[in-house]
């Protein structure tokens, strides 16, 4: 049947708009991909998603960080795809190279990465906070103002002070992506679980609360790193306070200066008037001056019962110590300790 050149003509305009609408739809198509696909640009940022977030707070966010454009991407995919910006709290670390299919996968996927949290040997709540910065998406300020934070620490069971004895150094598995509460609250049950009823038997039994034990182990472990020595610093130190004796640590001396490098305890040092000088006020200080390994919370909790009462550090500089029961024999091997530091000019 042949066509009319009217019939011919309409069949020839159907089919250039049939391209015209493929090409237009495949334009479309790659301008879609093309716009979900690029890097939004712009410098590193740390975006923080709570039960809070709305999808216009999320918006206002991206569009201040990203400019509008990938504000607006953003949330075109997550309303077409009917999805809460809040399913999935936690803190996102964004950077130029994050796309936005990238955080759209982000906030309804959440980020299942994990990361081998480690910490030890810290002394100070800063330290403590850029340590953990490093391992998870949130920086040290947040942290340290979380320490600082008299409600958060509440929460918790714990005020700004003793909260650092909440923290057990170990390697945890935890998610980088770890809102700073559920952070807190991870750290709270791993504290809960170490300290269990026979731990708690044992601290009582030593006449300390678990936090007593933190204070203490603190004190333990800057006078020594000899793990077979802990015991017996522990059980010396439980000796004075049993007998209401001045603690007269040097370590504690060293944090009320705020100098842990010091060689040489001199009298000056001694007259630092801070609650954590243990040569000017009794009983333990009102915390701990390093956060304690387990090791040693535990040489305090399985303390060695034995009658020194006075430590010295031996005149060889190994690390250890000679332990007396009178004042007359730790005298003699301060005296011993004293001219081994003046031989090598030590002040």
């Amino acid at each position: 049947m042949k066509l009319t050149n009217g019939k011919k003509n309409l069949v020839t305009g159907l089919v250039i708009a049939a391209a015209v609408m493929t090409a237009a739809l495949v334009s479309a198509g790659i301008y879609a991909y093309v716009s979900v696909t690029t890097p939004m640009g712009g410098g590193k940022h740390l975006l923080y998603i709570n039960e809070g977030t709305t999808r216009e707070s999320l918006y206002a966010e991206l569009a201040s960080a990203y400019g509008s454009e990938n504000a607006r991407i953003t949330d075109t995919m997550l309303k077409l795809r009917k999805r809460r910006p809040n399913r999935y709290p936690g803190c996102y670390l964004l950077d130029g190279e994050t796309t936005p299919l990238q955080l759209f996968r982000l906030l309804t996927m959440g980020d299942e990465s994990t990361v081998n949290y480690t910490f030890n040997n810290i002394r100070t709540k800063r330290e403590f906070a850029e340590a953990t910065a490093k391992y998870l998406n949130m920086p040290a300020d947040t942290i340290a103002g979380l320490l600082g934070d008299t409600a958060v620490c509440r929460s918790l069971g714990f005020d700004t002070v003793s909260i650092i004895s909440m923290f057990l150094p170990d390697t945890y598995q935890v998610f980088r992506s770890s809102s700073p509460q559920n952070f807190m609250e991870r750290m709270k049950r791993e504290y809960d679980a170490f300290w269990n009823d026979k731990r708690k038997g044992l601290a009582q039994n030593a006449g300390l609360t678990p936090y007593e034990v933190s204070i203490l182990a603190s004190i333990v472990e800057e006078e020594t790193k000899i793990p077979d020595e802990m015991n017996r610093v522990a059980g010396l130190y439980i000796n004075r306070l049993r007998r209401g004796m001045l603690l007269q640590a040097d370590p504690t001396v060293k944090f009320a200066v705020g100098d842990f490098s010091l060689q040489r305890i001199l009298n000056r040092h001694l007259e630092t008037d801070s609650p954590y000088n243990t040569y000017k006020y009794p009983g333990l200080p009102p915390g701990p001056i390093r956060i304690p390994s387990k090791t040693a919370l535990n040489a305090v909790l399985n303390y060695e019962e034995n009658n020194y009462l006075y430590m010295c550090a031996r005149e060889d500089f190994s690390g250890r110590h000679n332990f007396a029961s009178s004042l007359g024999e730790h005298n003699r091997n301060a005296a011993r300790y004293r001219n081994a530091l003046n031989r090598l000019n030590i002040k």
